[in-house]
């Protein structure tokens, strides 16, 4: 973190300063096992535990300084009284990041956020020293928590803006105040509060609104929400995907199963690159973060050679080669957009393709529907074995099922479980040695079990 003195954090947070000595302040933490000294604890109200019975515990540990909801009379050591701390360390974000003074990228979208998030990172860090959000640390308390991390060596920040309801994004862009606003796609996610996706594409456009001045938008030209996006702040988007009438596109000129070789046609020119993860959709990430490189200045060499360094990281399409098997971890998270694109891409991989899904959540009365959408998608494609597990996706299955009816397939095969544990129990009956396994579901259904089973 850049060094603060506690007075001027007291003036960010809009509280007030409690205390006779001023202390400069190192760290900002909500976690009193991770206070040292220098640090500012702030505590948080939540669930299960309140920060404010760990204020002692802090203090032992070296804690410089407390943000509190309470008068803390006597207190050894000064502090910021606020009526709201996570306000307040939103309040702190936001000026830390704006007396910074760097570029900023806002990541959003139903699918593909982090992968995109990742791939804007590795380009830009051929010419930034790239601060970014770890993990998913994407909300309303995490995304204060990325901005505490910046450096004074650190010259940009891309932030990932992750959001469930209306109104939330203008909290999380309202904090970044980003110079490029990314959207990479609108999707059927979050429709208990959302309702549909046009409903998606009001709440993620919130972002718009605290773009700064002379900024650009980044936006996925091949979804049909995203263009009817004319202008950001009088400003056209940049557009990108497969389709001609895009700004910056892709031609897919080589593939195999772990990549592709591609050439971008940009802006500054044509982009020779390779992007080492396979599917169509990391060829979109991977024009977002061109498009990202070409708003702030990079070169075709740079733009290309941070395309190639890509690497994916766990739970995101991660493939892991074991002894017997390639396993493709997507375990993180599942809609039905990122379903059918992690589909799409294992079907393209060489082998014989195995794919254990879950239920994914958060679909409202549209779930049974879009579940089954997702396997009518699968029944196209060539994946030979199907595991359904939970009661969810037994509607996946069915789709798929009557999809391989009406195509007249045979070879495929549909196995139902209720539990992961009974999955796991019959994987050594399902399996067979080279075989290329998808694990994809939504987080509540913790298929990294599985996944830690097939490593």
């Amino acid at each position: 973190m850049i060094p603060f003195d506690l007075k001027t954090l007291a003036k960010f947070s809009q509280g007030r300063f409690f205390g006779e000595k001023n202390t400069t302040i190192t760290s900002i933490t909500t976690d009193s096992r991770k206070v040292v000294k220098g640090s500012l604890f702030a505590c948080i109200k939540g669930g299960k535990a309140d920060g404010h019975d760990y204020i002692e515990s802090a203090l032992e540990k070296g804690a410089a300084g407390i943000i509190s909801e309470k008068e803390l009379p006597g207190l050894a050591v000064p502090y910021i009284l606020t009526d709201s701390t996570l306000t307040a360390l939103q309040n702190i974000a936001r000026e830390i990041l704006l007396k910074a003074g760097i570029p900023v990228i806002a990541v959003g979208g139903s699918v593909g956020k982090t992968s995109t998030k990742e791939m804007i990172a590795s380009v830009l860090s051929q010419k930034f020293n790239v601060l970014k959000t770890q993990a998913n640390f994407n909300n309303e308390l995490g995304l204060p928590l990325t901005i505490f991390e910046l450096e004074k060596e650190h010259t940009a920040a891309v932030l990932e803006l992750g959001i469930d309801d209306f109104g939330q994004m203008h909290v999380l862009a309202g904090i970044a105040k980003p110079d490029i606003c990314v959207l990479t796609n609108i999707g059927d996610c979050h429709l208990e509060k959302l309702g549909d996706r046009n409903g998606v594409l009001k709440a993620k456009t919130e972002m718009f609104d605290h773009m700064k001045p002379g900024g650009r938008a980044v936006l996925n030209g091949d979804d049909e929400k995203l263009r009817t996006v004319t202008a950001v702040q009088g400003k056209a988007p940049l557009f990108y995907g497969f389709g001609e009438k895009n700004e910056l596109t892709a031609v897919i000129k080589d593939k195999d199963e772990f990549g592709s070789f591609i050439e971008i046609d940009s802006p500054i020119g044509r982009i020779e690159t390779t992007v080492n993860m396979p599917g169509a959709h990391m060829v979109m990430n991977a024009m977002a973060a061109a498009g990202v490189g070409v708003e702030l200045g990079l070169d075709a060499e740079m733009i290309a050679a941070g395309i190639e360094k890509y690497r994916s990281i766990d739970g995101r399409f991660m493939l892991n080669r074991t002894d017997d098997y390639i396993v493709v971890d997507d375990c993180y998270n599942a809609n039905p957009m990122s379903m059918k694109a992690s589909l799409s891409a294992l079907s393209e991989m060489n082998g014989r393709h195995v794919a254990i899904l879950g239920d994914m959540g958060d679909l409202a009365d549209a779930s049974a529907k879009l579940h089954y959408e997702v396997g009518a998608h699968l029944g196209g494609l060539n994946i030979e074995v199907l595991c359904c597990v939970g009661t969810l996706c037994r509607e996946l299955g069915r789709g798929a099922e009557e999809a391989y009816a009406e195509k007249q397939l045979t070879g495929r095969t549909v196995r139902y479980y209720d539990t992961k544990e009974e999955l796991i129990a019959d994987l050594p009956a399902v399996l067979k040695k080279d075989d290329i396994i998808l694990v994809k579901a939504s987080h509540f259904m913790e298929f990294d079990e599985i996944v830690k089973y097939l490593k």
